[in-house]
């Protein structure tokens, strides 16, 4: 089972959901980089369960612990080993799920892969792995903040079901996505997604959307063609995220609808430096980013586990019905918008360092 992600900068992760805890090994990050356990609890704080009203209530504090790879506030150049202790368990909230298998979850095909499988939880298909994503993550961002400090990665909740934001994109800020539970762009049309998402909740059911994700400042020359393009890589590490199943980047599939000449990003000199005059190709041209600003969305399907009573078999064949217990999120959205942007980073920081060994720095 492939746990590492990346190439010179690397995240491995390991725990699952309902054992002594989730962690992560990242390799490969620099000697000298600021890096302190609050660094990456205030990430962890965005992803973590029972931050609001329209997320699970599982109580979990994920508070993290740097076990190695640090010394004095600086990494070390040696792995980096974090850790968050599981403490809100309710294995027995499960117990269905030990004889019967969840319809869209990974139950069947864990089981018929490996021949057995944690019950409890969902095991390593729990999102509770992407703990470990997100610090390493927190990591990634430290060392640009130290060597790109200019770099702006925003990710945002764009649509929920068929709810859309309508907010332009140069517009868009870290401050106003993160005004509101639900990591709309625009807090003051909040309420009426958070609205749909606690009717649905009320009904038993869950609702999927689509968060897009904004890199300002890239710099150029991130990517490796041919088979680990920019855009490749990205798609991977956001196709990773447990419940998507969709990804697409810059004018994405609508740009089929148009002809070369309308949808070709024209160059321009400005001040010395070559800019496109639209950004149809969302900042990667080639496998390559351009420096235009990187842009790319990812589709969500609605959470799997709902609490109305569905068509199922046992692991032994049999028809069943399941009403699934537990605590679960009626809209993965809003916490998987740090877990996107977590992937991101881990992505560019792989590239950035693949690009200064190419160049020989």
């Amino acid at each position: 089972m492939p746990n590492t992600f990346g190439h010179l900068f690397r995240i491995t992760t390991w725990g699952e959901s309902h054992d002594g805890g989730i962690g992560v090994v990242v390799d490969g990050c620099p000697p000298r980089i600021p890096l302190t356990a609050a660094d990456v609890q205030a990430d962890l704080d965005r992803r973590r369960p029972g931050q609001s009203k329209i997320v699970t209530p599982r109580k979990e504090a994920d508070v993290c612990e740097i076990l190695s790879g640090t010394f004095e506030g600086q990494t070390l150049g040696t792995p980096i080993a974090i850790l968050v202790r599981n403490e809100d368990q309710r294995p027995e909230a499960y117990k269905e799920m030990e004889t019967l298998y969840r319809p869209s979850h990974a139950d069947y095909t864990y089981q018929a892969k490996y021949g057995i499988r944690n019950w409890q939880g969902g095991g390593r298909a729990s999102a509770r792995e992407t703990i470990g994503r997100v610090a390493g993550g927190a990591v990634a961002r430290q060392i640009f903040k130290k060597v790109t400090p200019k770099l702006e990665i925003v990710a945002f909740v764009s649509r929920v079901h068929d709810l859309t934001a309508n907010v332009p994109l140069e517009k868009i800020s870290y401050a106003e996505v993160e005004s509101n539970i639900v990591r709309w762009p625009d807090s003051a049309d909040a309420e009426r997604v958070i609205a749909l998402i606690e009717k649905t909740r009320a009904a038993g059911d869950s609702l999927g959307g689509v968060v897009t994700c904004l890199v300002r400042n890239a710099p150029v020359g991130l990517g490796e063609p041919v088979f680990d393009k920019l855009e490749a890589d990205l798609a991977k590490a956001m196709l990773s995220l447990p419940a998507s199943k969709g990804f697409e980047i810059g004018s994405g599939f609508a740009g089929t609808l148009l002809k070369g000449s309308e949808h070709n990003d024209a160059f321009v000199n400005e001040g010395g430096r070559v800019r496109t005059v639209t950004n149809r190709s969302g900042g990667v041209q080639g496998g390559i980013s351009n420096g235009e600003d990187i842009v790319f969305r990812i589709a969500f399907k609605p959470t799997a586990t709902i609490a109305q009573a569905q068509q199922t078999v046992s692991v032994t064949g049999e028809a069943a019905e399941l009403k699934a217990r537990g605590r679960h999120d009626p809209c993965v959205l809003p916490r998987a918008v740090p877990m996107v942007e977590a992937m991101t980073r881990l992505v560019l920081a792989d590239h950035f360092l693949r690009q200064r060994a190419v160049a020989g720095e």
